[in-house]
Formats: structure tokens, sequence, C-alpha cells
């Protein structure tokens, strides 16, 4: 599942960190409109080439004080007709998720770059600068919507698409493969890593995926929110025939009917 990476045990961790943070303190995040950057620079490498292969460490393992509630019906619709934050984080509230754990993935092939450079004043949808990065923008608005119904708030983090993992694999936000301590170690996390990462691809969603359900498995089956952010679809190369699937379609499907 999601290669070798996801091989070790892997349990939601508290003896890593303090206290977990509050969703107030997302008040610093706001949503400011893009401001000019510079083109990004094209001096990247690989980022923990190879740190995927690493196992938590030993005696980092736990599992949750608390059982968590296991909801009866796996997924429902949520209709996108929403104008504020707290109707959405209201509405999930009534369609059952009363509390869950999240993972989250984040797109890391070079189709940002393309996409950036019609939707983003030619920089990648990475680009660091002054503002933020529609990136940054999904993490902290995100957070501020999904924080409330993370108890422990411990958040699996990883990537993929890079030249590390390309459509086979994910790298997790730290070497140790720890979690991320509430959206705001999300956010702070993923700044640090961008500057050394080297974008590739092709895009496929399975690896995210399959390393979610290697999650819930190891958490005896409780409700998780897999969250995946990125730029566009799931690669689907122009020699692919009509009504074929792509190599990358055909896994990610797979792994979808899998998690369900």
């Amino acid at each position: 599942m999601g290669g070798k990476s996801s091989k070790g045990s892997i349990g939601r961790d508290y003896s890593s960190y303090g206290s977990a943070n509050s969703s107030s303190s997302w008040n610093q995040y706001g949503y400011p409109p893009a401001s000019p950057y510079p083109y990004p620079s094209s001096q990247q490498s690989s980022y923990y080439a190879s740190q995927q292969h690493h196992e938590p460490a030993p005696g980092s393992q736990r599992t949750p004080q608390h059982p968590q509630k296991r909801l009866d019906r796996k997924y429902s619709r949520i209709a996108d007709n929403y104008q504020t934050l707290d109707q959405v984080t209201v509405a999930l509230a009534q369609a059952g998720l009363e509390s869950s754990n999240l993972i989250v993935g984040i797109d890391f092939t070079k189709s940002n770059e393309w996409t950036g450079a019609r939707s983003f004043n030619r920089r990648s949808l990475h680009h660091l600068g002054d503002g933020q990065n529609p990136y940054e923008q999904a993490i902290s608005i995100i957070g501020r919507t999904l924080s409330a119904f993370d108890e422990d708030n411990l958040i699996p983090c990883y990537g993929f698409g890079d030249a590390s993992t390309h459509d086979q694999d994910v790298f997790s936000f730290f070497p140790d493969e720890r979690f991320c301590n509430g959206f705001e170690e999300v956010l702070m996390q993923y700044k640090e890593i961008v500057p050394n990462l080297r974008l590739a691809g092709p895009t496929s969603f399975a690896p995210a995926i399959e390393m979610a359900i290697t999650i819930v498995e190891q958490s005896g089956g409780q409700y998780h929110v897999l969250l995946i952010i990125a730029d566009g679809q799931v690669t689907r190369n122009a020699d692919t025939r009509h009504g074929q699937l792509s190599p990358q379609e055909r896994r990610t499907i797979d792994a979808i009917v899998r998690a369900r």
C-alpha cells in the first residue's frame, strides 16, 4: 500500500508533541489576494529521497485512549451551496461527521507549474512568496473547517508526484514519518519542504488512497477523512484510447473501490 513507506506500523503518537493547537489560532491565516512574485527557481532537488523506507521510531506508536464513534454509512453527498465556513462546519455535523481523524495528501506533480503559468501569474502553484499560494490558502481554509472534527489534532501528511515518488509512492512530511500537530504545523512543514522538492509526475491519487487505507486498517477501522489537494485530474495520456483507462486512472479507481 502506497509503496514501501507504508509498510511500517502507523499510529498516533502523542509523546512527540506538546499540547494540541487550538483552532482559534487560525485567525492569523486569512485568504489574502496573491501579490506579485518573482519567477520560481528551477534549482530544486528531491525531498527525502531516501526517507521513504523509514519506519516509525520504536516506541512511538500508540492507540487512541478513547475509542471513536464509527458511522453506520460509509459516505453521503454534501451539497456545495454554502456561503461561509461556519455553514460548512454545521453541514458536516448534520451529515453525521461528529469526529474523525484527518489524513492529508498534497500533489507535487509538474503540472502545478503548467497550471500556475495560466492561472497564477506565470508562477508555480507551489511558489512561496509574501502572500499565500493556492495550496497555502487551501490548507488554511480547510484547517479552519475540519480541525473542529479532529479530536487528537494529529494529522498524517504526505506528498506525492515529486521526483522521488512519481505515481508509485508517497513521502511523509517528516523524515521520521511522525504526524503534524494541527493544521498550523501542516502549513509550516509544507513551507519547509517545498523549496527542496523537484516536481515530477505522472499524477495518480492511488498512493495517497492506499496509504490512507493502511492507516485506517491499523487504527482498527476508525473513521478517517482523506483530504487530497491537487491542481487537476489523474494523468490520462493522449494515446489512451476512448473507453480505456490510463494506468494511473485504473490504479486510482481500484484504490477508491477498495477504500469503500
